[in-house]
């Protein structure tokens, strides 16, 4: 979900490192006389309820340093409601923003239903911008970034992916698109933002709050913070109360745990990808406990390996291959490598925050070591898994995050993120904004949230327990009740 340091001294000199493989030659430049949308070059086809364009754009690495030449080539799917092909031009857009941060945007199998509908439903064309660093647009992986050089060059380089950057592409991305509309409303477009993304559309209202129409949050009211520790210290406490929830569902899951972390004290367990699944790594599985439908698939996997251990005393390859599939931080490092940054301004460093708070106020709930889990007060209590949290032993743990290592670290000890909000402009804001909280969010703490929607001028903010964080997914109540806040037909929040 959720926004993002090296000591200046080994920061590469821009423009010191430009891979052709950051300077694509098949797209044509937004600058370009054809109007992007008449280009007749673009790839196109049918889903159920819209027609798909396939558009690439080419942006600065460094938007603020017109000097530095270096581009990122950024995707979106651009989705446009059968039978109004020919209004392209005059159909206002909705940008969706991912979660993450570091995840793309998938391509939907049809619009006809969910959040799409909702949003073709009330008048626009649909904008899903795959957000640097993921998917098509410039993919970070440690392959990609080998091709910059040092450690340094390489850290310099994803300095630049973080929410200013993103927000700054879409804007470049909007002037193109909406170039020749003949008022400055029609030329706005409105923001949908999934978790992280809400965290973009808040930089997008103190960046640029005159190109938005309006703008609907959903799991993704950033905490005005300087630095990560105050959210780990609203997280854990969370994740403390989803555990026993969990364990109250699936009272058996207790032992089968512990069994299955005293086997990964006890073995070296090699996963199919060359990762290694660790009693720690085995935690991070509830991550889950945080979307709808999280318990089960945690179950799931639980009772798979416990089978396992049980009728073979080892886990077999189907369950390593399941276990492996339900965690994204190798198909998807940033997540990692960026994620505490995502909390960091002027001048803070991360320097691995939940981590730190963990051992300081949370280690025994959390404990992985199973000698130490026999010396509590309880030794036969549940073992706990962990939530949205990193942790400096991922780059020894996960096969593509150990080639990241050094890149990680040095990005942890930055201290010259810059300021990604202006709580004076979100404090005159005008822009019509629409937020939904999860009480019960694991991810996004609704104290920190209700703080920052307070600070945003207009902004209506709707607090549910129905729904965990992954709520926009789930039910179209979330965008339909959203777009009714901001008609001003629900007034009793």
């Amino acid at each position: 979900m959720s926004i993002h340091n090296l000591p200046k001294s080994t920061v590469a000199q821009s423009g010191s490192v430009q891979p052709s493989s950051i300077q694509p030659t098949t797209t044509q430049p937004i600058s370009a006389d054809v109007h992007e949308l008449d280009r007749t070059d673009i790839e196109s086809y049918y889903i159920p309820g819209g027609k798909v364009y396939e558009r690439f754009f080419d942006c600065p690495l460094d938007h603020q340093q017109p000097a530095d030449t270096r581009q990122v080539r950024v995707f979106a799917r651009h989705i446009v409601p059968v039978g109004k092909e020919d209004q392209m031009h005059s159909l206002p857009f909705i940008v969706y923003l991912q979660g993450g941060p570091g995840f793309e945007c998938s391509l939907p199998s049809s619009v006809k239903g969910g959040w799409y509908a909702t949003a073709i439903s009330e008048g626009f064309q649909l904008l899903l911008v795959d957000q640097r660093g993921t998917g098509l647009s410039a993919p970070i992986s440690a392959h990609t970034l080998a091709q910059h050089g040092s450690t340094a060059a390489q850290a310099e380089y994803v300095q630049h992916f973080r929410a200013d950057s993103i927000v700054r592409d879409c804007e470049l991305i909007r002037k193109a698109l909406c170039r020749g509309r003949t008022s400055a409303a029609s030329q706005k477009v409105a923001l949908l933002g999934q978790s992280f993304g809400g965290f973009c559309i808040t930089t997008y209202l103190s960046l640029f709050p005159n190109s938005i129409s309006r703008a609907l949050i959903t799991g993704g009211v950033p905490p005005l913070l300087d630095s990560p520790d105050a959210v780990y210290h609203a997280t854990y406490p969370r994740m403390i109360t989803r555990n026993q929830q969990y364990y109250a569902k699936f009272p058996r899951d207790i032992a089968r745990v512990r069994t299955i972390i005293e086997h990964l004290n006890a073995a070296d367990v090699v996963l199919p990808d060359g990762g290694c699944l660790t009693a720690r790594r085995f935690q991070q599985l509830g991550i889950s406990f945080g979307r709808t439908g999280g318990f089960d698939s945690v179950h799931r996997l639980v009772l798979r390996a416990a089978s396992d251990l049980e009728t073979a005393g080892s886990l077999s390859v189907s369950a390593l291959t399941e276990i492996a599939a339900a965690q994204s931080f190798d198909t998807n490092p940033l997540y990692c490598i960026m994620h505490e940054s995502i909390y960091c301004q002027n001048g803070n460093a991360s320097r691995w925050a939940a981590h730190r708070v963990r051992e300081a106020s949370f280690a025994s709930a959390f404990e992985h070591q199973w000698d130490r889990i026999l010396q509590r007060s309880d030794p036969a209590a549940p073992v706990y898994f962990t939530g949205e949290s990193v942790y400096p032993w991922m780059l020894d743990d996960y096969a593509e995050l150990r080639c990241l290592k050094d890149v990680a670290l040095s990005l942890a000890e930055y201290t010259g993120w810059g300021r990604l909000y202006d709580t004076g402009v979100l404090a005159a804001n005008t822009v019509p904004v629409a937020a939904v909280s999860y009480y019960n969010d694991m991810f996004v703490d609704v104290g920190l949230s209700e703080r920052t929607a307070q600070t945003i001028a207009g902004c209506h903010q709707w607090i549910t327990n129905e729904f965990h964080h992954n709520g926009l997914g789930v039910s179209s109540h979330v965008p339909e009740y959203l777009f009714r806040l901001l008609k001003g037909d629900i007034t009793d929040l």
